[in-house]
């Protein structure tokens, strides 16, 4: 069932002990994973500073994209939860793309996660409203 959730664009977890061992060199030093998931080849890890997207590019997967979105430039998250038929759960992080969070003209991007309909996306949510609601009273104060 995991590959097939994997082929339909669904991210299944992964361990802790397996991000580590996988990939701790794309971790900053002191930077601790918190939790991660997988695609069939492409990952994400969310750590204690940010997110790492890593895409896995071409017919063997030997080149590799990795991207960092960081924590506190999170502002906004949206939840869609798992329908009946075929509908998958997605979670969206809205964030500030700029540099400088707090300059003149701000760039804002934003990357949707999908999940399979049986995952309880609701507790990964949370954290991240969380953050993006810290970094709301933070930015705007």
């Amino acid at each position: 069932m995991g590959l097939l959730n994997g082929l339909l664009g669904n991210y299944s977890e992964v361990s802790i002990q397996e991000l580590e061992q996988q990939y701790g060199a794309y971790m900053m030093p002191q930077e601790k994973a918190q939790m991660g998931f997988k695609l069939v080849r492409d990952m994400f890890i969310v750590t204690d500073e940010r997110i790492i997207l890593i895409d896995h590019q071409g017919v063997t997967g030997k080149k590799t994209r990795v991207a960092s979105i960081h924590l506190d430039s999170i502002y906004e998250v949206t939840m869609e939860t798992a329908g009946t038929g075929f509908d998958d759960s997605e979670l969206t992080i809205h964030y500030i793309a700029s540099p400088y969070y707090k300059a003149s003209q701000l760039h804002t991007a934003s990357y949707k996660f999908e999940f399979g309909k049986k995952f309880n996306v609701q507790p990964i949510y949370v954290a991240f409203v969380t953050i993006a609601h810290r970094n709301g009273k933070r930015l705007n104060a």
